[in-house]
């Protein structure tokens, strides 16, 4: 009687979810921009956990990364997860450097900053549903979920800029008296950087938004 041979099994290894990673740096970014508005909204407590949330979304986007190299197949292509993570991460990073900056001109945030921050932050929001959207299978509804969102969030970066637009003209009618020249030039000259920063940050969420709607597009 022939000898049977031995079965061969052959096993892959457990793939790493790196649609899981990413989602969980998008929650951490969210938590950081809720924290930002806050802060911005007189909450000067809230700056440590702007900085913690920032920290937290490095390590998420760290872990991301080495998920993403050990992958033998991605829901979505792997560039855009890359890419989505990388533009993500330009987000709270320049939310933690708005407040670093605020902190060392001792300049608290004002109205136009509490304004523009929550249009960050709802952007964000948006971002989080694109993000939810964008990796469901449901075919042509989930991508125009994602889609829409990321348009949500673009708007926000529109309606920010509008604010932008008017806390710059705002700056140019301080009075320049020459006894406090000094007090004015320095108030001027230390919100338009922090405003500048804020447009900024409105830019990177721009191009989070764009690049869910390529991600889309490649897989509708």
């Amino acid at each position: 009687m022939p000898m049977r041979r031995p079965s061969v099994h052959w096993f892959l290894p457990d793939e790493p979810d790196v649609l899981a990673g990413l989602r969980s740096q998008m929650t951490i970014t969210v938590a950081g921009m809720d924290a930002f508005a806050a802060w911005a909204a007189g909450d000067g407590t809230a700056a440590e956990l702007v900085r913690a949330k920032e920290h937290e979304a490095d390590e998420a986007r760290r872990a991301l990364r080495e998920a993403l190299r050990d992958a033998f197949i991605t829901p979505i292509s792997p560039e855009d997860i890359f890419i989505l993570s990388q533009l993500l991460d330009r987000i709270l990073n320049g939310a933690k450097d708005v407040v670093r900056e605020a902190e060392v001109m001792a300049m608290p945030p004002d109205g136009p900053m509490a304004e523009m921050a929550e249009q960050l932050r709802e952007g964000t929001t948006h971002l989080s549903r694109a993000f939810g959207a964008i990796a469901v299978h449901g075919g042509k509804d989930s991508h125009r979920t994602a889609t829409r969102a990321a348009d949500d969030a673009t708007k926000s970066a529109r309606r920010l800029e509008k604010v932008y637009r008017q806390a710059m003209g705002s700056l140019l009618d301080l009075d320049l008296t020459a006894g406090s020249t000094y007090e004015h030039v320095r108030e001027v000259t230390g919100r338009r950087e922090l405003y500048r920063r804020l447009s900024r940050i409105a830019d990177a969420l721009v191009d989070v938004a764009d690049r869910v709607w390529y991600a889309a597009v490649k897989e509708a």
